[in-house]
């Protein structure tokens, strides 16, 4: 079944979110890539291109994908830019019953999923993809200074914010719905620091979270940019600590909370 025969029709199991900043030469390909995995499947699902700012042709391609298919749907996050915003607006306005956020160029092959489904079918929360555990299979590694300051940035995660979780960053991430939207509606960073954030908040919750190994490419053409988003993702887990102690987790959820404080 090609991804244009799909229905979304029926209760949803699943919903993929997508963030897109500047991601038209690969977009067709991953939403093809992910629709004929729910084929094979069979699974009711919806797939959500949030578009993130974009200055090339993701926008449009996003709409043209979405007229192709009745479970693609084409979000955007207002003019503003931030993998925390595209992925928070996913998940807010997910409705399967757990919902997926991945990287559009499918570092992680959209067939780990199944890992990561089992781990919720055993009681999990939570699970994500996991460089940093011996099953994992590297098949294309970063650089070695990438790695090092990874290694590096995973200490001031592992004492500011989620200790005992190795690889906060791996854009591959299942949650149950109720875990996305007590996550979510509480998440604030707009930045690549967002997944540390909504970790915290998710044990803040407590929510468990389970890491699972999984096959991981890297990818060439990576958005995130070694100095200048490293140094905002250090800046960011002290921002999460002061939100934490200023109550800010703590406060009514809303979902249509907006900002990066």
């Amino acid at each position: 079944m090609s991804c244009g025969e799909g229905s979304a029709a029926g209760p949803l199991a699943l919903s993929v979110i997508i963030p897109a900043h500047n991601e038209a030469p690969r977009l067709r390909q991953t939403v093809e890539t992910v629709c004929a995995y729910l084929d094979e499947r069979e699974l009711p699902a919806e797939v959500l291109i949030v578009e993130n700012a974009s200055t090339d042709e993701t926008p449009a391609l996003a709409r043209a994908l979405a007229a192709r298919d009745p479970r693609v749907h084409a979000l955007d996050t207002g003019g503003r830019r931030g993998k925390g915003l595209a992925v928070r607006t996913g998940m807010l306005a997910a409705r399967g019953e757990r919902v997926l956020f991945t990287d559009a160029d499918l570092a992680t092959p959209i067939e780990e999923f199944a890992g990561l489904e089992n781990a919720l079918a055993a009681g999990a929360d939570i699970a994500i993809a996991s460089r940093a555990l011996p099953g994992s299979d590297i098949r294309a590694h970063q650089s070695r200074l990438r790695e090092t300051l990874g290694k590096l940035f995973n200490r001031g995660v592992q004492r500011l914010a989620v200790p005992g979780i190795w690889d906060t960053q791996c854009g591959f991430k299942l949650f149950t719905r109720r875990a996305a939207r007590l996550v979510f509606a509480r998440q604030r960073l707009d930045g690549f620091a967002f997944d540390v954030e909504a970790l915290f908040i998710a044990r803040r919750q407590g929510l468990t979270i389970r890491e699972v190994p999984v096959v991981w490419w890297h990818m060439a053409d990576s958005k995130v940019r070694m100095w200048r988003d490293g140094f905002g993702m250090l800046r960011d887990l002290v921002r999460i600590r002061v939100n934490a102690w200023r109550g800010r987790y703590n406060e009514r959820p809303s979902a249509t909370r907006r900002g990066g404080a």
